[in-house]
């Protein structure tokens, strides 16, 4: 059974700082593009950044500069940094494995204000 699990949302203050985690289990980690994907009530799920099973990196221009997406195929992880958050920056993030079939996580909150 695969699962994918994130975690490390909350709510912050403008310009703060959060990482999420995506744990990854029945599938072989290492092989599988992994993404971010957020979704803001009322707005359609948009994609926030991707890293490859080679390690290459891509990012939506909203976040270039203040989100990082890294892995560690040894624990099975995929990270999200993200500083200088910004009140639009609030919403429901997932990650995704891709592969020949996609999976996706159940999704952690982030909310940002003050």
């Amino acid at each position: 059974q695969v699962q994918l699990v994130e975690s490390g949302g909350g709510l912050v203050q403008p310009g703060g700082s959060l990482r999420l985690s995506c744990t990854a289990s029945g599938i072989a980690f290492g092989v599988y593009d992994m993404g971010w994907y957020r979704q803001a009530p009322g707005k359609h799920r948009e994609l926030v950044a991707t890293i490859t099973k080679g390690y290459s990196t891509n990012y939506v221009e909203s976040v270039k500069g203040r989100f990082t997406i890294s892995r560690d195929n040894a624990k099975n992880t995929a990270y999200l940094q993200m500083n200088s958050l910004k009140p639009e920056d609030t919403a429901v993030y997932y990650c995704k494995a891709d592969r020949f079939s996609s999976f996706w996580g159940q999704g952690t909150q982030v909310t940002v204000s003050s």
